[in-house]
């Protein structure tokens, strides 16, 4: 039987967790009517108070029942509630830190540290009891990032959201699955819906990037969502590095044998989850998926990227003295040249490959000619590469000295165009 040991003994566990489970039930059933009558922020009090498993768990669903169904003003007052109501109490803060530091210890330590720590961090922990409540919580705030836009004063409650989503999505939690044509059919079609890169536009589409022998993609998934992927990255197998996203996407290629292939082409890799934002999941997938390919395929030697550059076009618009170039020329100087006030690269996908230990590899003019490529960049991509053996030696530079790496090719490139001022 499911309740016996192996022993003969019994699984005291089993039966704990099967009258646990009535008596939720049961309890949940007679709170309802109860939890009607009050407002979610006595709710949320009552939550915070409570020492009892099942009390603590039906008021957690009730809470998440609520949110589920308020409208914006309403979002926007609980979020106000947290924001708040739950706040740390400075004085305490001060006093408990006066006491640590004239008598260091377990418990002026622990008085210290529960006064830094916010209710609302407690509250979310609490609510992260019932099953199902982590997405909840990712779309929680997903309305929260939104409605900071008008309402600035709601960041401090965003800052203690990203604390635990950055210890709740640790890479030690993270699954890493292989996505192909054979996986269920809701997952394909969430894939459909967050690319975010190059449009997936029907199911014959997704098939040519799923199905042939020289095509991969893979995601991170939490076991708390597990039918959701947090972040994937498709990937094309070939022979050379690729100057065009058209010829890898084109309906009537020629499809190699993923064991002839010397290269592994990172194409696009989106985000899921908006809920998520600020919470690095890349670095982690690509290293993984080259450290997975080259195990599997010992015939790949190089591991580079087809990416688009999303800012080039804006920033050239405002740029002043004009560079004056070809576009491939353009981006090179743009990649290598173009700052933020940090002194960082204006790009966001540079900086997000620069600091994973890449380099500027190559650039290439009529790369992407669909509208949004056209719209972006004038067409234009990029290659980072991702050489093992510089990849620490990249990333260290990149953080210290804010270098970008790049080849000899990109850096003639860009050194190759005029600049204009304005006016003159």
């Amino acid at each position: 039987m499911a309740a016996e040991r192996c022993d003969g003994g019994l699984d005291l566990s089993y039966f704990g967790g099967l009258i646990s489970t009535v008596f939720e039930r049961r309890y949940r059933s007679a709170r309802k009517e109860e939890a009607d009558g009050r407002t979610v922020t006595e709710l949320a009090t009552d939550l915070l108070g409570s020492h009892g498993e099942i009390s603590g768990v039906t008021l957690a669903r009730n809470i998440l029942d609520r949110y589920a169904q308020m409208d914006a003003d309403e979002k926007h007052a609980f979020f106000s509630f947290m924001t708040q109501g739950l706040d740390l109490d400075p004085d305490a803060v001060i006093k408990t830190l006066a006491a640590y530091q004239d008598t260091p210890g377990k418990s002026s330590y622990r008085a210290f540290a529960e006064a830094c720590e916010p209710s609302r961090q407690e509250l979310a922990r609490r609510l992260n009891q019932v099953p199902g409540a982590t997405g909840q919580l990712v779309a929680m705030r997903k309305d929260l990032l939104n409605m900071m836009r008008a309402h600035p004063e709601l960041e401090p409650l965003d800052v203690d959201f990203k604390h635990l989503f950055s210890s709740w999505f640790n890479r030690g939690f993270l699954v890493l699955r292989p996505i192909n044509w054979a996986s269920p059919a809701d997952i394909l079609e969430k894939i459909i819906a967050y690319e975010a890169v190059h449009a997936i536009d029907s199911w014959n589409d997704l098939r040519r990037r799923l199905q042939p022998g020289d095509r991969r993609c893979f995601g991170f998934f939490h076991p708390a969502m597990a039918d959701e992927p947090l972040i994937f990255v498709e990937v094309a197998l070939t022979r050379g590095v690729p100057d065009s996203v058209q010829g890898l996407l084109a309906d009537e290629r020629d499809v190699i044998n993923a064991e002839d292939a010397d290269t592994a082409v990172f194409y696009s890799i989106s985000n899921c989850q908006a809920g998520l934002a600020g919470i690095s999941f890349g670095n982690s997938l690509i290293k993984q998926v080259v450290a997975d390919l080259s195990r599997d395929l010992p015939g790949l030697s190089t591991f580079v990227t087809l990416s688009p550059i999303p800012s080039l076009n804006k920033w050239l618009s405002e740029a002043d003295p004009k560079p004056d170039g070809d576009i491939d020329a353009l981006a090179a100087h743009y990649l290598l040249e173009a700052k933020r006030d940090d002194g960082m690269p204006y790009d966001p996908v540079a900086r997000f490959h620069l600091g994973n230990g890449a380099m500027v590899h190559a650039v290439h003019a009529g790369a992407d000619t669909s509208d949004n490529g056209l719209a972006q960049s004038g067409g234009a991509m990029v290659n980072y590469l991702y050489d093992l053996a510089q990849i620490s030696q990249n990333h260290e530079r990149f953080v210290a000295e804010k270098t970008v790496v790049a080849s000899a090719e990109v850096r003639v490139r860009a050194g190759s165009i005029d600049t204009v001022k304005s006016g003159a």
